[in-house]
């Protein structure tokens, strides 16, 4: 195969006066091509799932294709991540620490410093660059989340969408997650309306495989000997743990024996299947509940473990429901990427294509000790209630929910490891599964594989794999060193010695560090603890050669091998852009600045029947008072749909037009439906809608005022009593759009996208700046004049 530059750039032909003088050489100016017989690869990265999930490594949710694979390659027992999403992908494809490539956290908590800036650099390709380079097409499918938050918008340069980077085809959502059944898709460069609804059968993980599928075929029907690579990343099982109901019903009853018999039942699994070692112990479920913050800040709540026996039957009746759901989520996406597999298979291309499965971080404690039917909660500061949670028992995993499962289940599907994604310090967020098949080029099959081994040193094993030397340039731009090592000769011998020596961790104030089987690791609450102080940080010491699970601290033992780890931590992230350390709370988060390209303004137009407007481009509210004109020609009094609407069914507003009436909804954390409405009438009109903050609901975070519904200056109906969210309206499907509803619905009151009809819109302004709305509304009449 290829071991340098796929195809010469210098031109070696002969150049006369005649043409018919001169011998052409098509070397600097075709295609480059692969070698006979390269093969194909296809990553598939699994979103917040532990390592004690899946039956192929001891869990008890049933994969089947995952264990098709298994069985015709190797798992990986010692495989580490970064313990959260985009540090994870971005070290994945570029074989290199995520703080060397700018990903030190997620895309939304981006920062102005190397580590973490949230770009990666040009220096470091991804692997996309590479192979597109090759001769390989390239395709991205799913969750993307490499793309700085103010950078996901029409406006804005795409140079770190997928298409910037390598990838020639992509169908997926650039955020952190998405809803389910109403996804923010983006079609190569462009957003665009999933293809139905979850009322005709839709469902995300069914269309990434279509998709998947369609690329694949549409290249080989042309070019059937030419590879590709396809990197393949559906939301399971991210919150929101959306799945058709049968799905869930399939584990009716399997999680009622509660998350601390889980982890007993799973650890005896592991270990008759050489998972872990035989002695290996269980920690407790909350093994630093007494550990107190730099200045006596308790263990954070929300990364706190409710036992289960301290549970109500009520309780535990809901917690497994969520964990049943949960399961059906991920099993239903594992039987749609049996249809890649199947179709691989009947094309004759299986054999010869190397398969990576990974998940991205552990199991996710996000739900925190209650779980959540509305994670958008998380995000505006509020802990869910069982009360409220019970009320939706039965509609979990619907598109009435934004569902998670409460910290307990993670800790059961990261068994026998402590804690959960976010933690870097420890196993349960970055001792995750994966699996290797290639067929035709690595004989082991069923097999396990023991060594230390990083995602960074993916790539580089792959590149080992096909014959490929990692490039001096690509695109011209002189490439950085690779961090990771290939670990190509393990996948042959299971006793095989790798050259990875250390590895280095640190996410979200958390900081670990391994070398030659010894981990050292700081207790420290992961942000959003807010506890800073990283010098008073006490380091733990562990041998994991005999003590994965982390249970037998060895620092007052060992003393000099702690003060090796401790100063070889600080060498490494001095070396990797590791430093400053970050665990800011949420509030310390969403106030600093960042380079939005919308941002700084308090007044926005727009117009219908263009793009969305999503998280980093449309205006944020976050508790502020605000004002919504809109100039619409009304046809007829039966004129009906969206004028405007910002957010989506967990939390958001929209102003439109149903059964003869303007209305306005403000939706409450998608609790409660806050309504303004009066009678519509033809011609040509300004509607407006305002709130005005006045205060905070004593004991919340809940900002609270009066609202007022307007029609051509004049108020038509008010109230006193509205409450609107104190941050976001949700980290996705939570866009702002005009004329239509795309994305999940505000309201109750009408199905998406409900377009509006009877009439037209001219234009929506938004203002944030407080201005009284009979001032906007004078000036917004006189632009209107003037158009």
């Amino acid at each position: 195969m290829h071991t340098g530059s796929p195809n010469s750039s210098e031109f070696r032909g002969r150049i006369e006066l005649d043409i018919r003088d001169s011998e052409p050489d098509w070397g600097p100016f075709a295609a480059p091509t692969a070698p006979e017989g390269a093969p194909n690869v296809l990553y598939i990265v699994w979103d917040d799932v532990g390592i004690a999930t899946w039956d192929c490594f001891g869990g008890l949710v049933e994969m089947p294709t995952m264990r098709r694979i298994a069985e015709r390659g190797v798992r990986l027992t010692q495989f580490h991540t970064t313990a959260l999403c985009s540090p994870t992908r971005a070290s994945l494809l570029t074989g290199r620490n995520p703080t060397t490539v700018g990903m030190a956290t997620i895309e939304e908590f981006t920062d102005g410093f190397p580590g973490m800036s949230g770009r990666i650099p040009f220096d470091t390709a991804l692997l996309s660059e590479v192979l597109v380079e090759h001769g390989y097409n390239t395709y991205a499918i799913g969750k993307w989340h490499l793309t700085p938050v103010e950078e996901t918008n029409m406006a804005a340069t795409k140079r770190h969408w997928p298409l910037g980077r390598g990838f020639e085809r992509f169908y997926g959502f650039l955020g952190g997650e998405t809803d389910q059944w109403y996804p923010d898709l983006v079609y190569d460069n462009h957003p665009v309306p999933p293809s139905a609804t979850p009322e005709d059968g839709y469902h995300l993980s069914k269309d990434l495989v279509d998709k998947t599928i369609e690329f694949i075929r549409d290249s080989k029907a042309i070019a059937p000997d030419k590879p590709w690579f396809a990197y393949v990343c559906p939301g399971a099982g991210h919150a929101p743990h959306h799945v058709f109901r049968e799905w869930a019903d399939r584990y009716a009853g399997k999680f009622d024996m509660g998350y601390e018999r889980y982890r007993e039942i799973v650890l005896e699994n592991q270990k008759r299947l050489g998972i872990v070692l035989p002695d290996t112990e269980l920690s407790p479920v909350n093994p630093y509940a007494e550990v107190k913050g730099p200045n006596g800040e308790p263990w954070p709540a929300q990364d706190t473990v409710r036992p289960w026996d301290s549970l109500s039957d009520e309780e535990k009746r809901l917690f497994a429901r969520m964990a049943e759901v949960f399961a059906g989520f991920v099993s239903y996406t594992d039987a749609q990427l049996g249809r890649v597999i199947d179709f691989l298979e009947e094309t004759g291309q299986l054999d010869n294509t190397v398969i990576v499965v990974i998940s991205d971080n552990g199991a996710s404690g996000e739900g925190g000790p209650n779980g959540s039917v509305n994670e958008v909660k998380f995000f505006n500061g509020y802990i869910d209630t069982v009360e409220e949670s019970l009320k939706r028992i039965d509609k979990l995993g619907s598109p009435e929910t934004y569902n998670h499962y409460p910290i307990g289940w993670a800790m059961a599907f990261n068994t026998p490891y402590k804690l959960y994604k976010r933690y870097a310090s420890h196993e349960g967020g970055i001792a995750d599964p994966a699996i290797i098949s290639w067929p035709k080029g690595i004989p082991a099959r069923g097999e396990i594989r023991d060594q230390y081994i990083n995602v960074c040193d993916i790539t580089p094993t792959v590149y080992d794999l096909l014959g490929i030397n990692p490039p001096e340039t690509v695109r011209g731009v002189r490439q950085k060193p690779l961090d990771g090592v290939s670990f190509k000769a393990a996948l042959a011998d299971p006793k095989a010695v790798t050259r990875k020596r250390t590895q280095f961790y640190t996410m979200l104030g958390t900081r670990g560090i391994w070398h030659d089987g010894w981990f050292a690791n700081t207790v420290h609450a992961a942000s959003p603890s807010g506890w800073s102080h990283f010098d008073k940080d006490r380091w733990e010491l562990f041998n994991l050669e005999a003590d994965r699970s982390q249970c037998h601290d060895l620092a007052a033992e060992h003393p000099e091998k702690l003060e090796e780890l401790v100063a070889l931590w600080f060498e490494e992230a001095r070396r990797y852009n590791g430093l400053p350390l970050n665990d800011l709370n949420v509030l310390e988060t969403i106030t600093r600045w960042r380079p939005l390209i919308a941002g700084g303004r308090d007044a926005y137009t727009y117009y219908p029947g263009t793009a969305d407007a999503g998280l980093g481009a449309a205006p944020e509210i976050n508790g502020r008072s605000f004002s919504v004109l809109a100039e619409v020609t009304v046809d007829s009094v039966d004129a009906e749909g969206v004028i405007i609407k910002h957010g989506g069914a967990h939390g958001g507003y929209v102003l439109f037009c149903q059964g003869g009436q303007l209305k306005f909804v403000y939706n409450f954390l998608g609790e409660q439906e806050q309504q303004l409405s009066a009678p519509l009438a033809e011609g040509q009109h300004t509607f407006g809608a305002t709130f005005t903050r006045t205060g905070t609901i004593v004991g919340t975070p809940t900002p609270t005022g009066d609202a007022a519904l307007y029609i051509d200056g004049e108020q038509v109906a008010a109230r006193s009593d509205l409450r609107t969210h104190p941050g976001t309206f949700g980290l996705a499907s939570a866009a702002l759009t005009v004329g239509r509803n795309n994305g999940s619905p505000v309201s109750r009151l009408y199905r998406p996208p409900f377009p509006f009809t009877g009439g037209t819109i001219a234009r929506v302004s938004v203002d944030v700046s407080g201005t009284p709305y009979v001032d906007l509304h004078r000036e917004f009449a006189k632009a209107f004049a003037r158009d």
